[in-house]
């Protein structure tokens, strides 16, 4: 049963990551062709709500996505199993959401 959750979870997060994706490429693109630098970019996405909010789900996602992914790579890989397996998942989870929080709140915090 837990299984079928992690999947269901996992592919939950993937159509969530889909649009934030192609909304993450649209906005890197029309940075580049317009010549934004980077003080330019930070005083558009600093003390904005919205920006925080759309990284902010996007890394929550990702790092669900991802440490799912990693708990299935390294069952696969190394025959880890049971308590480890799963404190290994949580582990890769919580660090994955930590750092793309903190680099969240480094871009959208005023």
């Amino acid at each position: 049963m837990l299984d079928l959750r992690l999947y269901m979870a996992q592919r939950l997060s993937a159509m969530v990551m889909i649009p934030l994706t192609l909304g993450h490429i649209a906005v890197m693109i029309y940075a580049i062709q317009g010549g934004l630098s980077a003080a330019e970019i930070l005083g558009r996405t600093q003390g904005s709500v919205i920006w925080f909010l759309f990284y902010g789900l996007f890394v929550l996602a990702v790092s669900l996505h991802a440490a799912i992914g990693l708990r299935v790579i390294v069952h696969e890989s190394l025959n880890l199993a049971g308590g480890g397996l799963e404190i290994f998942m949580w582990l890769a989870g919580l660090l994955l959401l930590g750092t793309g929080m903190y680099a969240v709140f480094a871009v959208t915090l005023p």
